[in-house]
């Protein structure tokens, strides 16, 4: 799936597409996942990749900080938001390990909660920015509302595509 693109000029119906995605995530990244083994689980998505499970955990991860981030952009002035390394979050137990139950019931009551405050924020609200630290980039929330429909994209394909490729899709 590439990298994100984000249009120059952000519709309405742009904002309704990607809520919709969040909306639908879970849901369908359970369905995707629902009846793959322990051992299918820890298998990567690519060479040298995360497994599927680490994907998933990695998944509430990332949209768990994002949701955050949506928080502080509301409650505060273009904020300076805290990043993390994923790759290290990614190692460690409980995505290494864990039940992804855990992590596909969190990602249910996150993106339910996410949906519905996305869905009761004006437009102007949503033109407002934080600040990455790595580069001191201003993204507004309608920008990382396509970010975050793209994640969610981007790693249900690469759980697809492994489940294509070894036969495992239903």
């Amino acid at each position: 799936m590439g990298k994100t693109i984000i249009p120059k000029e952000i519709s309405k119906r742009n904002i309704e597409e990607w809520i919709s995605v969040l909306e639908k995530f879970p849901q369908e990244l359970e369905f995707l996942i629902k009846n793959l083994s322990e051992n299918q689980l820890d298998t990567p998505y690519r060479e040298n990749g995360w497994t599927i499970r680490q994907v998933i955990h990695h998944c509430y991860d990332s949209h768990h900080n994002s949701y955050t981030r949506f928080k502080w952009a509301l409650t505060e002035e273009e904020p300076v938001i805290k990043a993390y390394f994923e790759e290290r979050w990614a190692e460690l137990s409980d995505s290494k390990s864990a039940p992804i139950f855990l992590s596909i019931d969190a990602l249910k009551t996150l993106h339910a909660k996410w949906v519905y405050l996305l869905k009761n924020v004006s437009d102007k609200d949503l033109a407002k920015k934080f600040i990455h630290p790595s580069n001191d980039k201003k993204t507004s929330l309608k920008e990382n509302i396509c970010i975050y429909a793209w994640h969610c994209n981007h790693h249900f394909a690469h759980i697809e595509q492994l489940l294509i490729r070894k036969g495992w899709k239903v």
